[in-house]
């Protein structure tokens, strides 16, 4: 069996002096301002990784972040850090109201806040068991086993579920 030859074997990746990533494709052209996205973050999160222009179309695929060489893999790394900002909500201090909109106080492991929760699709279950909890705001809670929540927030949890 031949193996497939991966659409871009060689990336050349660089901060420009406005530290905006840069790509260089393998025509020579500066693509300014790239993007990365996991194409999985939860499930697959070194695999799949889009490389997208400051015109939201995609210039590259990667298809395992650790075939990158080590330069190009802590630029994106570094990137995908900041894109990827989800806190682990460690304990449910109080909600609002049991009803949507709601307010909720919560202490994560980057420390205490509170945020609304518009929907009760907003928390979505996945594979593994995990919740994802997306804010009003766009920032993603993660509980990776809600299980292990204290009772009183598993109370608090069980009448969005």
């Amino acid at each position: 069996m031949q193996q497939k030859e991966s659409p871009m074997p060689t990336i050349h990746l660089e901060r420009d002096g406005f530290g905006r990533l840069l790509l260089i494709d393998r025509a020579g052209v500066r693509h300014v301002g790239v993007v990365p996205v996991r194409a999985f973050p939860l499930s697959a999160p070194g695999e799949g990784l889009s490389l997208v222009g400051s015109d939201g179309r995609e210039i590259a695929w990667v298809d395992r972040l650790g075939d990158l060489p080590e330069a190009a893999q802590s630029l994106l790394a570094e990137e995908l850090a900041a894109r990827d900002f989800a806190p682990t909500l460690l304990k449910l201090n109080k909600v609002s109201t049991f009803g949507v909109p709601s307010v909720w106080q919560v202490s994560t492991d980057r420390g205490e806040t509170s945020f609304v929760l518009k929907a009760e699709e907003d928390i979505r279950r996945l594979d593994d068991g995990a919740l994802l909890i997306t804010s009003a705001h766009g920032v993603q809670f993660r509980i990776p086993d809600p299980r292990e929540l204290d009772r009183a927030s598993r109370k608090l949890l069980e009448r969005f579920l």
